[in-house]
């Protein structure tokens, strides 16, 4: 690259003469392909629960089965996704873009073909590895070709439009599995990959980071895919199983492997995970809080619409219909509920969200054979997207206020990993500990137990993120050194369900331009 042009781009991104402009064809073209994008990703991940009682049924799968098709997803995706955001500032944001696409929907694919669970299972931990490669690729591309007037508005269209797509699954992938088969909802991913493909490869321009660092911390996702794959393994089989010297030394083996990241990300030059970061008393507060929190998120969404279906007796369709109050209410509030922290501070939003939470699984927990939707599942569902609304968008925006401003894009990177591999563990133990193992979802009485068993533990760690909250957090509010100004708080940053949100890494990349620029 000549030293003009370097000097002529914006953060890594395209040239000034280059940039998207709001509202011309390139623009459309552009959102067009990013939301096509992540749209398949979000889409994929609240189709899944829908289909699993149907998927069990007809792959013969156990709860440790149903368990595995859910965390091989979110297993590779929790332990590559930083490396995919990485991958994007060095070699081209559309071009791994491109890659994610294509690796998602031919893993798609391979979803769709599976004859047995296990192959299932497999297919999905492929997916994962594109969605690590898709999800950071589509808002990057956003913001590194957008002029810096139009990238605030082009934001919160590609986060409007994208939850649209995760609103939209639970009844479409409830409407599949109801007129055809539970195949449909991976074999829909792929014409929608196509055409984000041509869209992309035809319309978006490729950008990158000149000065990104040259090192790919390969050895640190490595460590990290290991270290949680060993001890959700272990702990899924001990649930399943019970305790033998394989699953002991499982368990082990990824503790140690995480040890051992530790150790690695102390001395890598570069890190995928600086551990500085956690020098900030309310960052690490804030993912304290994340990790407490989508522990209860991630075991709820995977239980309550299997037992809609097995014990409350709801078709797919029903089951996936149930759920949109909670998209819903977010969509409608998460920014308000992110312009509430603002004028007052994380701290309160942060405590009465997860308490809200709580009380809303303590109503689900009553979602049992005989209720009715108006009596028992609606008020459930509405208290909790309440909670879920008050939750994410403050918890979003105290993440990426507590960390240096050459850390924006690992915050909100670690963020994300954190809630996903929270949510993994929480799958992985807690099932067993309420009795869901083996065949007890096809038996409805044992698994309305379970369930509501496994409610009450998410209720419980939903408000001990709250009194976490009360405690730890702290009103950082614009004007203190470490916090966002508020005009650049992306307060529309949030997704509909899945997961907490990822920001992009601009201010990261600016701020070490700056410091590269001075010495």
């Amino acid at each position: 690259m000549e030293p003009a042009m370097a000097a002529e781009r914006v953060g890594g991104s395209t040239p000034r003469n280059e940039l998207v402009t709001w509202g011309t064809p390139q623009a459309r073209w552009v959102l067009l392909a990013t939301v096509l994008g992540s749209g398949v990703a979000f889409l994929d991940a609240t189709v899944v629960n829908v289909a699993l009682p149907t998927i069990g049924t007809e792959l013969d799968a156990t709860v440790a089965g149903l368990q595995w098709i859910l965390n091989a997803y979110t297993l590779t995706l929790a332990s590559l996704i930083l490396i995919g955001g990485s991958l994007g500032d060095r070699f081209g944001r559309r071009r791994v873009f491109l890659v994610g696409i294509a690796w998602f929907a031919a893993a798609s694919l391979l979803c769709g073909l599976a004859p047995t669970a296990r192959a299932l299972v497999a297919a999905r931990a492929l997916q994962g590895v594109g969605g690590a490669l898709l999800t950071p690729g589509s808002l990057a591309i956003i913001q590194a070709s957008f002029a810096p007037g139009d990238r605030a508005r082009a934001v919160g269209a590609w986060s409007g439009l994208s939850g649209i797509a995760a609103a939209v699954g639970p009844f479409v992938g409830g409407w599949l599995v109801g007129v055809g088969s539970w195949r449909l909802i991976f074999l829909i991913n792929l014409p929608l990959a196509v055409a984000a493909f041509v869209v992309a490869l035809r319309h978006v321009p490729e950008t990158r980071d000149p000065l990104s660092v040259p090192g790919i911390d390969l050895g640190g996702a490595a460590l990290t895919a290991a270290g949680l794959a060993g001890v959700s393994w272990s702990l899924t089989d001990m649930g399943e199983r019970g305790t033998s010297a394989v699953t002991l030394a499982a368990g082990a083996a990824g503790l140690a492997a995480l040890i051992a990241l530790v150790a690695v990300e102390w001395r890598s030059r570069h890190p995928m995970l600086p551990l500085d970061i956690f020098r900030s008393r309310q960052f690490t507060a804030a993912n304290l809080v994340t990790f407490v929190v989508y522990a209860g998120l991630g075991l709820t969404f995977f239980l309550l619409v299997v037992n809609l279906q097995q014990v409350v007796g709801y078709s797919p369709l029903q089951a996936g219909l149930a759920m949109l109050p909670i998209t819903a209410i977010m969509l409608a509030l998460s920014a308000r509920a992110g312009l509430l922290a603002e004028r007052i501070g994380p701290r309160l939003p942060m405590t009465v969200g997860p308490l809200s939470l709580a009380a809303g699984l303590m109503l689900l927990s009553g979602v049992q054979e005989g209720a009715t939707y108006l009596r028992t599942v609606l008020p459930g569902v509405i208290v909790f997207g309440l909670g879920l609304t008050l939750t994410v968008a403050p918890l979003t925006a105290t993440v990426l206020a507590a960390a240096d401003a050459r850390h924006a894009g690992i915050a909100s990177g670690v963020n994300n990993a954190i809630s996903r591999g929270a949510g993994l563990l929480a799958i992985a133990v807690i099932p067993g500990i309420a009795g869901l193992t083996g065949d007890t979802y096809r038996d409805p009485a044992a698994f309305g137990s379970g369930f509501r068993t496994a409610m009450l533990i998410s209720a419980m760690l939903a408000a001990a993120g709250g009194v976490l909250a009360w405690l730890f957090i702290r009103n950082e509010v614009a004007g203190r050194a470490n916090a966002c100004p508020a005009a650049r708080l992306d307060r529309r940053h949030h997704c509909a369900i899945d997961a907490a949100p990822l920001a992009t890494h601009q201010d990261a990349a600016d701020a070490t331009r700056s410091a590269r620029a001075s010495r």
